[in-house]
């Protein structure tokens, strides 16, 4: 018979597990999409920077896979009391969001809109549950670092991606 922390602590692993999935299979629709939904705005804005091809979205999508797969062990490490992991929860919450007002701007489909509500949400309302449970709901601050933490980190992800790829491709 497992002992009422053993139960706890397994507890605690499905939030960041589900949280884990969801944004996984969220972003393989995303970086399959992704090209086409930048090279549709390059095109409107005139902006050729915004350009890229399949391998640089799926090498960027893994670059930010390591962050919140690390957010996601370090929440369920501490039981939710990691700030990063409370970071990675809310701004994926927010993600959701613009995906949504990306698609209503664009007046069509946008990369990881199909997948944003039926799929990330889910996982980002399991995993505030839990911190809601264990009497820790989140905060305005959490959703504050979440953009502080995941509008950077997703720029930089991919800016690291096309500039290994440019200086490999030369």
């Amino acid at each position: 018979m497992a002992k009422p922390q053993e139960l706890r602590n397994r507890a605690w692993r499905r939030g960041p597990a589900w949280l884990f999935l969801a944004w996984a299979l969220h972003d393989l629709e995303e970086a399959a999409t992704f090209p086409a939904s930048c090279n549709y705005l390059a095109d409107r804005t005139g902006i050729h920077a915004l350009r890229m091809d399949l391998r640089q979205s799926w090498a960027g999508v893994g670059l930010m896979g390591v962050l919140v797969g690390f957010a996601c062990v370090r929440g369920a490490q501490t039981a939710g009391s990691s700030r990063l992991y409370r970071a990675v929860v809310a701004g994926l919450g927010v993600h959701v969001g613009t995906h949504l007002g990306a698609t209503v701007l664009a007046r069509r489909y946008t990369a990881g809109v199909v997948t944003a509500v039926p799929v990330m949400l889910p996982g980002v309302i399991a995993a505030g549950r839990d911190l809601a449970r264990s009497g820790t709901p989140l905060r305005a601050r959490d959703q504050v670092m979440g953009a502080v933490v995941l509008v950077p980190a997703a720029f930089v992800c991919h800016f690291i991606v096309r500039m290994a790829m440019r200086r490999r491709a030369n």
